[in-house]
């Protein structure tokens, strides 16, 4: 029996990681086991010092047609929020490291969700974005209620989870959806490109800048602001801080090491 792995990985250049979603025969929907296989991956991502971001894509017809319907058939609820899903979900959404989508194709329902999970999200031209869990008699359940009027006008949010129809890359990038917007199949190619330019910067940084960031979601502005303060002061206590300060002083180009 051969076995195909559900992500395939590979290292386009240093300290990137690239994930590739592997269910070409479905879309790329995220069945369970291909969302643990991703979780499992981003774990090791994490805890390895070689791999300071990571850009995850589809193929060029889809990033993610969005949960595997056949799954839900089959097992109705426990499909979506079975312990074991669930846990890969969190997983992914807790990944400290700076994350990149490549869009290429469909993001549709989850597979959009799992976009919205990324830092930075780069689409082909050719990427269309929607969330259309209502054409099954449900709504979004991996965050895109409570995502989606985060970074769009609620006006947007609800056409999109009301009508579940799509909406093409330009128009997710004149949203806000979409970081940058490049011709068709050359998402990952951006994306990695990004990747590089951060995998350079100090990568402790990168991390506190990232959860910083990501404050701004959870809480208030005065909060969000001591938040902001301590990630500083945590930085200024780095090796990476007192680099970067010296080869800002000496005019050479700084060497993080990440400590």
């Amino acid at each position: 029996m051969t076995v195909t792995l559900l992500i395939e990985t590979s290292e386009p250049t240093a300290g990137v990681r690239l994930i590739r979603l592997n269910r070409p025969s479905r879309l790329n929907a995220l069945s369970g086991d291909l969302l643990v296989e991703l979780a499992a991956e981003l774990g090791a991502c994490a805890s390895s010092s070689g791999v300071r971001a990571v850009v995850l894509a589809g193929d060029e017809r889809a990033f993610s047609a969005g949960a595997d319907v056949h799954e839900m058939a089959a097992a109705g609820i426990e499909a979506i929020y079975g312990a074991r899903r669930l846990d890969a979900w969190k997983s992914v959404d807790a990944f400290e490291k700076p994350l990149i989508a490549a869009v290429e194709g469909i993001a549709f329902g989850g597979g959009h969700e799992l976009v919205m999970l990324c830092d930075i999200v780069v689409a082909g031209a050719n990427a269309r974005f929607a969330q259309p869990e209502i054409d099954l008699g449900s709504l979004p359940g991996d965050g895109g209620t409570q995502r989606l009027p985060r970074s769009l006008s609620k006006a947007q949010a609800m056409r999109l989870v009301l009508t579940g129809e799509a909406i093409d890359a330009a128009t997710a990038e004149r949203w806000g959806l979409v970081s940058d917007l490049v011709a068709a199949g050359e998402a990952v190619h951006r994306a990695v490109e990004i990747a590089a330019r951060i995998a350079a910067k100090a990568p402790i940084a990168a991390r506190l800048a990232k959860q910083a960031v990501r404050t701004a979601y959870e809480t208030t502005l005065s909060a969000g602001l001591d938040a902001e303060r301590e990630q500083v002061r945590l930085s200024f206590q780095t090796t990476d801080h007192d680099e970067g300060v010296e080869a800002f002083m000496t005019k050479r180009k700084p060497n993080f090491q990440g400590h």
